[in-house]
């Protein structure tokens, strides 16, 4: 169910972000003649008025698709309605809306969060540290077997209260123990494990395992003052979130051979928002809020076949005052199309291979 749950979360983040695009256009009068979930094969169209509406085969992404790039559209080429003839800034607005709509959405989902389940204050601790997540397959946790889930009770047989510091313990056992092994008694569902893992000495000199920790409780709630109070917090969460992707794709600019293999396929962030919900189900709403913004993120990357790679051509043309040929920009859009794609096949085999229940299959 966890699961379910969590690709429902991707598909509405993904519908989200088209509508950004979709409404951008319709409100300006923009034509609109295709809107698409998925990339490839149509699994189910419906014809509207003016715009298609479909389901794709390849669930990657999904696009919203203007009669100037149809040679059979009866639009005639001189329409002002035409995206192609309107002003850049015109233009821009409509790309920059699928991020917009994403930052927005984020924004929302963390306001209900407070609003619905109450403002957190604190936890009723229990003994041990939660994994809610792995962060790449090639991190020493990982290759030490420990999964999305985990619940740590020890450290070197010494037992994590239930208490605030328990997280910190275990952090402080992490750092403590660079290229050594590391002891760690385990509890996954109903069986406890002991496994052997040898933290990593960073780029910065900070011996990790390559997980994210979070104390074991149940959270204490209280209502919200007012809606003051649930606007107010929810800025602040995102602001928290926000900075902290964005820190996060720097990182892996920067320190890219080191980082590359925290890149994750959509089987990877399903599994480990899985879970993450099957630990908290509340967890879906800050899950859904992080991925969205890094949605937005990475869609404003100046990189084609994405958000950030069209603006960038609409910059080139303002400095230029007119547009670069259509055979550059088709052929620059198109490569980084398949690049993607292809990038995008290669991560979802990878990460599929290494999920437990398919590697038992080869055990």
């Amino acid at each position: 169910m966890s699961v379910l749950a969590v690709i429902v979360v991707l598909a509405m983040l993904i519908v989200v972000h088209e509508l950004g695009h979709f409404m951008a256009a319709r409100l300006q009068g923009i034509y609109v003649n295709r809107f698409s979930i998925g990339f490839g094969p149509i699994l189910w169209k419906y014809q509207g008025k003016e715009t298609e509406y479909a389901l794709r085969a390849i669930p990657l992404g999904g696009f919203v698709g203007f009669p100037d790039d149809d040679p059979n559209s009866p639009i005639p080429e001189d329409d002002p309605d035409l995206l192609s003839n309107r002003p850049i800034i015109d233009r821009a607005i409509v790309i920059s809306a699928g991020v917009i709509a994403n930052l927005i959405f984020a924004y929302v989902v963390l306001a209900l969060q407070f609003g619905l389940l109450g403002i957190p204050e604190g936890l009723n601790y229990e003994p041990g540290v939660l994994i809610p997540q792995v962060i790449s397959n090639n991190a020493p946790a990982a290759r030490a077997g420990i999964e999305p889930g985990d619940l740590v009770l020890a450290v070197a047989e010494r037992q994590l209260p239930a208490a605030e510091n328990a997280t910190q313990l275990l952090m402080d056992a992490i750092q403590s123990h660079p290229n050594q092994p590391l002891a760690l008694k385990i509890q996954r569902g109903d069986k406890i494990i002991t496994l052997s893992v040898t933290p990593k000495v960073d780029p910065d000199g900070t011996a990790r395992i390559g997980v994210q920790l979070i104390p074991n409780g149940t959270p204490i709630y209280r209502s919200a003052r007012n809606p003051v109070e649930i606007l107010g917090l929810a800025a602040r969460q995102f602001q928290v979130m926000f900075v902290g992707t964005a820190k996060g794709f720097g990182r892996l600019i920067l320190h890219f051979r080191d980082t590359v293999g925290q890149v994750a396929s959509p089987v990877k962030i399903v599994e480990q928002g899985a879970g993450i919900a099957k630990s908290d189900a509340s967890s879906l709403f800050p899950f859904a809020a992080i991925i969205s913004i890094n949605l937005a993120i990475i869609n404003i990357l100046p990189l084609p076949a994405l958000d950030g790679g069209q603006l960038a051509f609409l910059l080139i043309e303002g400095l230029r005052g007119k547009p670069l040929p259509a055979r550059i920009q088709d052929g620059v859009m198109q490569t980084g199309l398949v690049l993607l794609l292809g990038l995008g096949i290669f991560l979802i085999v990878r990460d599929t291979t290494q999920l437990n229940w398919i590697q038992n299959l080869f055990q």
